[in-house]
């Protein structure tokens, strides 16, 4: 009997604990090092700010593993609730009809407060569709400056940062006669160079918005200021003047080195090089051709963004919703801001950054914020919506390595990316008809 009576209360017991137990929420992410422990505690402080729901962030490897894991467990129904996906793959994730929850949607469905104008439009502009609704939650969103290393400036006699190329090339050859080994590197070329250099000067990348409009765009970037300014690049390239140092970021080997002075890479690459670099550093907006735009346009993003996955429970649902909510406070998002470099998402927390001392304190990470919110986002300067973009951009990276190698001439390389990065793009309409 008293057996009997133990177990009756060890269930009830039970039953009570499960009554009451928070409804966890999986978040996957590409995160790693510093970042990723970031990412651990604003999980944490969600958590620990209410009872009702747990998310749990789990680390997936980088941006290309983390969706294909995603892509591969939605077919295996075991999908997370939300997934980062970096900003190629918006295409893609938009043509997966019945795989995602619209984020404007689930916030309506969930009745939290959802004010899309708060949101910097640069930055949403990327992840809404032709109506302006959000279809993901930005998250960790940048766009490429030009970092400059001040000591080796004032040795060369030079006042202040370079604001177009036609300047670039002339500071870079005062800097190679005081000594300097090269003038400037890049990260990211396909990004920088000619996409981010495409929206600077309000050309189009492709047609139909930049894919905005619909799939059956193809790509322009073969006109005539992308292929001026890649053929002024292979010249450069020849003299000194700009260096090729990789595919992705390894150019700041260069740049921590002093090898080369300059440095066009990611707004978010500040807090690398303020660990890095043993001398004084400027951050000036990324250059453009005087005389080929009068003013120039916001630059786009590069990052990535939230997305909500179908498949999971109304309760989960509520639990995701209320998580985004929590992520876009102005609080959380400057704090993730200063930290990460990373662009801030919404106006609060850009405001509350500058209230809080922090571009005073830190000189140059409000440039990336203000080169974004320059006029109003235009056709050619939301950003791109392509298909199989992963592979266009590796299409691209040889076509302008065969540039700087000197095989090729910079109209050539660029008419057969555009050709193959077409093919792509017929690949990808014909697998979404």
């Amino acid at each position: 009997m008293h057996n009997l009576k133990l177990a009756s209360v060890v269930v009830g017991l039970a039953m009570a604990s499960s009554g009451f137990a928070a409804t966890q929420i999986e978040w996957w992410h590409a995160m790693g090092g510093a970042n990723g422990e970031k990412v651990d505690e604003m999980a944490k402080a969600f958590n620990d700010s209410q009872s009702d729901y747990e998310v749990k962030p789990v680390y997936k490897g980088n941006y290309t593993e983390t969706m294909t894991s995603a892509i591969a467990a939605f077919r295996a129904k075991q999908q997370p609730a939300i997934v980062q996906v970096f900003e190629v793959g918006t295409a893609s994730m938009m043509a997966a009809k019945g795989a995602i929850y619209p984020v404007y949607q689930l916030m309506k469905d969930s009745g939290q407060p959802f004010d899309e104008s708060v949101y910097l439009s640069a930055v949403t502009g990327y992840y809404s569709n032709s109506e302006g609704q959000m279809l993901s939650m930005p998250f960790n969103s940048s766009t490429p400056v030009l970092y400059y290393n001040k000591d080796l400036f004032k040795k060369a006699g030079i006042d202040q940062a370079p604001k177009t190329w036609q300047e670039v090339e002339s500071v870079a050859k005062k800097l190679q006669a005081s000594g300097v080994t090269c003038g400037f590197t890049t990260a990211w070329q396909s990004w920088v160079q000619l996409e981010n250099l495409s929206a600077r000067h309000n050309v189009p990348f492709a047609t139909l918005e930049n894919g905005f409009a619909g799939v059956k765009t193809e790509l322009t970037f073969n006109g005539p200021l992308q292929v001026a300014h890649i053929e002024k690049m292979g010249e450069w390239q020849k003299n000194g003047i700009f260096s090729y140092s990789g595919r992705t970021n390894d150019g700041a080997a260069k740049f921590y080195s002093q090898e080369c002075a300059m440095f066009t890479e990611s707004s978010a690459g500040y807090a690398g090089i303020k660990r890095n670099a043993t001398f004084d550093f400027g951050v000036s907006e990324l250059p453009y051709w005087e005389g080929k735009v009068q003013q120039p346009s916001n630059t786009i993003i590069g990052g990535a963004s939230l997305w909500v996955l179908q498949g999971h429970s109304k309760e989960e649902y509520k639990g995701v919703a209320s998580f985004l909510s929590y992520l876009s406070k102005a609080s959380v998002q400057a704090d993730w801001h200063q930290f990460s470099g990373y662009l801030p998402i919404t106006k609060a927390a850009y405001d509350l950054t500058k209230e809080q001392g922090f571009y005073a304190a830190n000189p140059g990470t409000e440039t990336g914020v203000m080169q974004m919110t320059t006029g109003t986002p235009t056709a050619n300067t939301k950003g791109l919506r392509l298909g199989n973009f992963v592979q266009i951009r590796g299409i691209i990276d040889e076509a302008l390595e065969s540039v700087w190698s000197g095989d090729v001439d910079a109209q050539t390389a660029l008419n057969t990316a555009v050709e193959r990065g077409n093919a792509q793009l017929r690949r990808f309409e014909k697998a979404n008809d």
